[in-house]
């Protein structure tokens, strides 16, 4: 009888990801699972037969709290595109000896969009063979944009990064006493959340960002330059914020403006880059000012000494609660957060179909994007301000952080 557990970690990491995985691991260990395997680099690593016993790699609760506050994939992570099963039904027959040989009972996948589709392949193929394995998804995405869920663990910390990264640019930015633009770029492909983070930053010690620009909105780089040259005429320094998938009103990505996007991922996404050089580039050929570009790029999601307690906590949670779904018989399903409350705020776990999930993406409503398209609304704001909450201090060694490493 299958009497054991895997789980593997899929797409980019996040601040908190690993979080999630000491969830799956300490709750499948209560519930008397004899061995957690990890797969090393996903299902990819899977296939090819790389997988730890998690037991050989996390050795007491110091290991767990180490687990907590380290960045990024502990187990590492892979872009694999999952095929179909009715196209190459090989590799699904492989994957399956696989986890029977290892007397997989409970599989496990932390990611987002991607991942979910390949929770819902295996699962669909189990329950079509009739296989007794049970399949849960977990959620992380820094981008905040999987169906499903109120919010996906990781997102709160890139969210306390980007607030608090915006009032040290604005603090500097005001060093000097002449006219300047600054234009950060933040991630985000389709969905503009993590540059709605970026409004946290104003404050009643800060002015904040002044434009904040989303891919839910079509951008017109005539209007922008002329929004900023009003805005130069009030005042010297200006910050802007920017996703980097932002697009003209006929689609074309606004950092393809100026060079060829580069190539595609096993997914077939473009490799977005270039937003900000090329808004810095254009203010300053049509307006003469000096403009600089700041990609935050992946420290947005790496940056564990930022992050925020209430989504490490939560992360966490995820994690148990899709041990608890395969215990109940539950399979092709992910957990995701349901809020229930605002004031005080709370979140409770629950499931959801796969089906509904896999390759779907959230994105900001219109109505918390302001009238102008420059800038969201109060709405925003209130649902981002829980998210960011409390911090989890690292375990400082020789001065620095220390972090969990596979070996």
């Amino acid at each position: 009888m299958a009497k054991n557990a895997i789980v593997g970690q899929s797409g980019g990491p996040t601040a908190v990801i690993n979080s999630s995985l000491a969830g799956v691991y300490e709750a499948a260990k209560r519930r008397g699972i004899d061995k957690v395997y990890g797969m090393k680099h996903g299902v990819q690593g899977l296939l090819n037969r790389d997988v730890i016993d998690l037991s050989e790699a996390i050795n007491g609760e110091l290991d767990i709290e180490l687990l907590k506050r380290t960045p990024s994939s502990f187990l590492g992570s892979c872009r694999y595109k999952l095929p179909n099963a009715d196209e190459q039904p090989e590799v699904y027959e492989n994957l399956f000896n696989i986890l029977q040989e290892m007397e997989i009972a409970w599989f496990f996948y932390i990611g987002g969009n991607d991942s979910m589709d390949t929770i819902s392949k295996l699962s669909d193929y189990g329950r079509k063979t009739g296989s007794s394995i049970r399949f849960i998804g977990v959620p992380k995405t820094i981008d905040n944009d999987l169906e499903g869920t109120d919010h996906t663990p990781g997102f709160g910390s890139a969210a306390k990064y980007i607030g608090t990264t915006i009032k040290e640019i604005v603090r500097d930015s005001l060093v000097y006493d002449m006219r300047s633009v600054t234009i950060v770029e933040i991630m985000g492909r389709n969905a503009g959340w993590l540059t709605a983070a970026a409004a946290l930053a104003k404050s009643d010690d800060c002015e904040g960002a002044d434009l904040l620009y989303l891919p839910e909105v079509d951008f017109d780089p005539d209007r922008f330059v002329e929004k900023v040259k009003q805005l130069q005429e009030k005042k010297g320094n200006i910050v802007i914020a920017v996703s980097e998938g932002i697009r003209t009103r006929d689609g074309v990505y606004v950092c393809e403006l100026q060079e060829a996007l580069g190539p595609q991922d096993a997914f077939g996404h473009k490799i977005l880059t270039g937003t900000a050089r090329y808004l810095a580039s254009l203010l300053s050929q049509r307006l003469g000012i000096k403009a600089r570009a700041i990609e935050l790029s992946t420290l947005q999601r790496c940056s564990s000494h930022m992050v925020s307690r209430m989504d490490i906590t939560e992360a966490y949670q995820v994690g148990g609660a899709a041990v608890c779904a395969a215990e109940e018989g539950r399979t092709g399903e992910m957990v995701g957060l349901s809020r229930i409350s605002e004031n005080p705020y709370q979140c409770i776990t629950e499931l959801h179909d796969i089906h509904q999930i896999a390759n779907q993406e959230k994105k900001v409503p219109r109505d918390w994007i302001n009238k102008e398209g420059d800038g969201v609304t109060e709405e925003m704001l209130s649902y981002l301000r829980p998210l960011i909450q409390a911090e989890l201090s690292p375990v400082y060694v020789s001065g620095l952080p220390r972090h969990i490493v596979l070996t």
